[in-house]
């Protein structure tokens, strides 16, 4: 078995070092460990000094953001004939130590993704508000995804090389939550370990404030909600719109038979309003499971063609 930790990068020279004094290269029940660092277009000398201190797999692209960046490391990964891919931050947020953890459940067949969980709650770093705010976003993912994920934004994760061939990121900003959905809608099997995190070294650079952070996070939430389970998402939106609706024309029938048909025709106009946009958002979502279907079925041909790639490479190897 051959685990392959990634590192996704930008601008990273100075941090760099610190992360890969500490990878392991070598991991219980593992046969090759390797280390992969994908440089999102840095300006410094971050895929140089990758190099200098022994990366076996240097990528480097132009500057598209993280979740690309971490994209383009599974894909990375994966031709090069990872069977686990491990990924870490390159400002030494977690402590490498911890990678046995993530690997140890995928190995022993318990697990097809491994998320690291971290001690949110006794994090110094970490404000009451963002604290409550991790917890409730980790909330929503669960229900989201039907996962039992307890730090759904944590990019400290092991995954099989399966799972990296089924994953697809839309997501400009960030891929964490997303995958976490996609996976559990995909009826994969995820689990969540506790891990340890080192003191910060520098500010985050993705989360940019908190408020900003968590529309993003709830958007990314309800899109993937919306992709995977489009049907169910805006029948429930449609069906209460509808309801409301529904209750006001009754409440305009009862005033029109008690008054003799006069005044309250708002309630009227509010409750054809309603009613109607509850319909055709019902609609809109038997439209958008159709199209729901023919996406399941473009992400089976893709990951057919993944896997034949894969077989063909390791082949001529």
């Amino acid at each position: 078995m051959k685990v392959i930790i990634q590192i996704p990068c930008f601008n990273e020279a100075q941090t760099l070092p610190l992360v890969l004094a500490e990878l392991p290269r070598t991991i219980p029940g593992v046969q090759s460990v390797e280390w992969l660092v994908v440089d999102d277009g840095s300006t410094d000398d971050t895929a140089e000094v990758a190099r200098s201190h022994g990366v076996d797999h240097v990528v480097r692209r132009p500057h598209q953001g993280l979740a690309r960046t971490f994209m383009a490391g599974l894909e990375a990964a994966v031709r090069a004939g990872a069977d686990v891919i491990v990924n870490t931050d390159a400002d030494r947020q977690y402590v490498s130590d911890d990678i046995a953890l993530l690997v140890g459940p995928i190995v022993r067949d318990e697990a097809d993704m491994v998320i690291g969980a971290r001690p949110v709650a006794s994090t110094a770093h970490f404000s009451p508000l963002k604290r409550w705010l991790q917890g409730a976003g980790s909330a929503a993912t669960r229900v989201a995804s039907g996962t039992r994920v307890e730090d759904a934004v944590s990019g400290f994760r092991a995954m099989t090389r399966e799972v990296a061939m089924r994953l697809h990121v839309y997501n400009e900003y960030t891929y964490t939550a997303e995958t976490i959905i996609q996976a559990g809608r995909q009826g994969m099997r995820v689990d969540s370990v506790p891990v340890r995190t080192n003191p910060d070294l520098r500010p985050s650079r993705l989360v940019r404030g908190t408020g900003p952070y968590v529309r993003r996070q709830l958007l990314t939430i309800v899109r993937a909600f919306v992709v995977y389970k489009p049907f169910r998402f805006f029948s429930i939106v449609g069906g209460t719109l509808f309801l409301i609706g529904f209750l006001l024309g009754l409440r305009f029938v009862s005033y029109y038979w008690v008054n003799g048909g006069a005044g309250h025709i708002q309630s009227l106009i509010l409750a054809a309003l309603l009613m109607g946009t509850g319909f055709f958002l019902t609609i809109a979502g038997l439209m958008a499971d159709l199209i729901a279907v023919n996406r399941t079925l473009l992400e089976g041909l893709d990951l057919r063609l993944r896997r034949l790639e894969g077989g063909a490479r390791q082949g001529r190897e």
